[in-house]
């Protein structure tokens, strides 16, 4: 062979070849295509010889002209002749028919045994002694999988059987095959409606860092592993539609269970039934927004002995509703209520009235402009055996209602969060009243209160335990220093709040002449009056107490073993090097916030510890490794 013709050839036999390639790398048999074709033409020749063997013999029927009586030549002659013709037509055909059948046998059986001798086979059997007819099923589901045509081949649809292309999401027919879009879309509004996934909580550091921050918020936040007790009440809270009865368990387990359900919004009045004993003498119900009047007139009625009643988010705690307890025979010594904005000024005197006489705590919130001066009239005579009185977030109290007040002389727990401007004259005259026998006190939200105010507690206050003073416009730290000094009677405080209590100038802010609110003086003496007791102390804000006075007061001879929380956030003069005297001089400090402490940057934090506000990458919340 000449060198131009082998040229020629692989010229020619290029292209082929890398057609040939293509189709193999696509999972594409160029010889099966070959051999379905030669099959359809086969047919096709088939079909047309038999037409016309057809049309043959009705033109020589025609030509004889007798339909209905054939002659017997006819008779005799032509029809074997044509049936002949077809029965060697038809032979022909069905051999050609049976040899492409016979060799698609032939390939689906080589492809079966080559199937069992995989190992994905061997992975897929259910069991070494498994009957064949089990392996069986899984070699034929390893087939279909393999026989399954290609996104990109042609196919038939087999309920329509049109020709389409087939994709990644073409639908499986139910008898087998696959269907074409338009039939995939008629199978798919018979199909059930999905079921919605339940979404999981987010996991991973993020997730983790969440739940960290929100137990921070609600105080329940420890170093290191959870307790047993915790683990159960998280798993019992998740699975609380399952619990029927919380059992004898201890009063302070069936109140951290009770917060877990409202913490999580669980609290309805299927879950409230577990809390409802006869023998129970408190109900604690901490998020009662899904409660109806019902579900409160059940509560007395299936708890004849209730003693304490404390109810958030009491919105449908209603005038009925305290009605029927004025009738039941309930005699309450604790209420609290929250949110309960739609009980009148009238329920509440008439329920003074009747029910007073036992009541040793009243604690009301959110009460809007219902809770008025008339009611705190009718609790000296009515409530003999108050000690605690709490109103916050009022609206209608005012200057008369304090001195309404002053006459409750069993009264050891005061609270006061008032909206309505007061004069510090009332205060000074209210703590002249009752000061001397106060263990709480808490004023919250009173600018309007000056150094007179501090000078009357030094001087008529000695039992204290709990003070609390924010938001002061008018102290100066002169005033909380004579407050502070060694002459005041009082021992030394467990509770100290006095956030916010600086000066407001937005001109400038820093300059600090008048001396307002707690400065360098005042958190001395304070420390030294307090210090050795404080177990919470809380000075948030309290921006011109300079790094100085800080350094004085934690020095490396002076030790606070009570103190166990404590809250400097936005006192911009705090340091690294603060904060590390204050974990030398605290040896039981827990927490340490530093929000707003923008020199805070890094600080070693000893174990055992938590520093929480510090701006740096490691996050809000830093516990000891040291």
């Amino acid at each position: 062979m000449s060198r131009q013709t082998r040229t020629v050839g692989r010229r020619i036999m290029g292209p082929q070849s890398a057609l040939t390639d293509f189709l193999a790398s696509h999972n594409i048999s160029a010889n099966q295509i070959r051999l379905d074709a030669e099959a359809r033409r086969r047919a096709a020749a088939q079909d047309n010889q038999e037409g016309q063997g057809d049309a043959a013999q009705q033109q020589l029927l025609n030509e004889n002209g007798d339909f209905d009586t054939p002659s017997p030549e006819s008779d005799e002659d032509q029809p074997v002749v044509a049936s002949t013709g077809r029965v060697t037509r038809g032979r022909s055909a069905a051999q050609a028919t049976s040899e492409v059948e016979r060799r698609k046998k032939e390939k689906e059986k080589h492809a079966i045994d080559k199937i069992k001798a995989s190992k994905k086979f061997q992975k897929r059997k259910r069991d070494p002694d498994a009957s064949d007819d089990d392996n069986d099923d899984i070699v034929r589901a390893l087939f279909n999988e393999r026989a399954k045509p290609l996104p990109g081949q042609m196919e038939n649809c087999a309920i329509c059987n049109t020709r389409f292309t087939v994709t990644p999401y073409s639908r499986n027919a139910p008898d087998g095959g696959l269907v074409c879009s338009p039939c995939g879309k008629e199978l798919t509004k018979d199909d059930p409606a999905p079921k919605k996934k339940t979404k999981r909580a987010s996991g991973g550091p993020v997730g983790a860092r969440r739940q960290t921050q929100s137990r921070i918020l609600d105080g329940t936040y420890h170093v290191g592993g959870k307790s047993l007790m915790s683990l159960c009440i998280q798993t019992l809270a998740k699975n609380i539609d399952l619990a029927e009865d919380l059992g004898d368990l201890p009063p302070k387990i069936v109140d951290k269970i009770a917060r877990k359900l409202s913490k999580h919004r669980l609290l309805n009045p299927t879950t409230l039934s577990l809390f409802l004993k006869p023998s129970n003498q408190g109900v604690l119900v901490y998020d009662g927004a899904k409660l109806s009047a019902d579900d409160f007139y059940r509560i007395f009625h299936s708890v004849p002995e209730l003693k304490k009643l404390k109810v958030r988010n009491a919105i449908h705690f209603k005038d009925e509703v305290l009605e029927y307890l004025v009738d039941r025979h309930i005699v309450l010594e604790d209420l609290y209520l929250h949110g309960c904005n739609l009980i009148s000024e009238g329920k509440w005197i008439e329920y003074l009235q009747k029910k007073g006489q036992p009541l040793r705590s009243l604690r009301v919130y959110w009460t809007d402009k219902h809770f008025t001066d008339a009611v705190l009239a009718v609790i000296p005579t009515s409530c003999p055996n108050l000690t605690r009185l709490k109103v916050c977030h009022n609206q209608a109290v005012t200057g008369e209602g304090l001195n309404h007040i002053a006459k409750i002389a069993t009264l050891r727990h005061l609270s006061l969060d008032l909206r309505e401007a007061i004069h510090s004259d009332v205060y000074v005259k209210l703590l002249t009243a009752i000061g001397p026998q106060l263990e709480t006190l808490c004023l919250t939200r009173v600018p309007e209160l000056d150094n007179t105010v501090l000078d009357a507690l030094h001087m008529h206050c000695r039992n204290l335990k709990k003070l609390r003073i924010t938001d002061s416009e008018l102290m100066t730290d002169a005033g909380f220093a004579r407050l502070f000094t060694s002459t005041w009677s009082n021992p030394g405080l467990v509770f100290l709040d006095l956030q916010k209590c600086r000066q407001l100038e937005s001109t400038k802010p820093r300059e600090n002449p008048d001396g307002i609110g707690l400065c360098d003086e005042g958190f001395k003496a304070l420390m030294a009056h307090s210090g050795k007791t404080l177990q919470n102390l809380n000075v948030h804000g309290c921006r011109h107490i300079s790094s100085k006075a800080f350094e004085e007061v934690f020095t490396a001879d002076k030790t606070y073993e009570n103190m166990h929380k404590m809250e400097i956030s936005f006192c911009e003069e705090v340091t690294d090097f603060v904060v590390g005297c204050i974990f030398r001089s605290c040896p039981n400090l827990r927490e340490l916030n530093v929000f707003g402490c923008m020199k805070v940057k890094d600080v070693r934090v000893p174990k055992g510890k938590i520093l929480v506000g510090v701006p740096n990458a490691r996050g809000m919340v830093i516990e000891g490794e040291d």
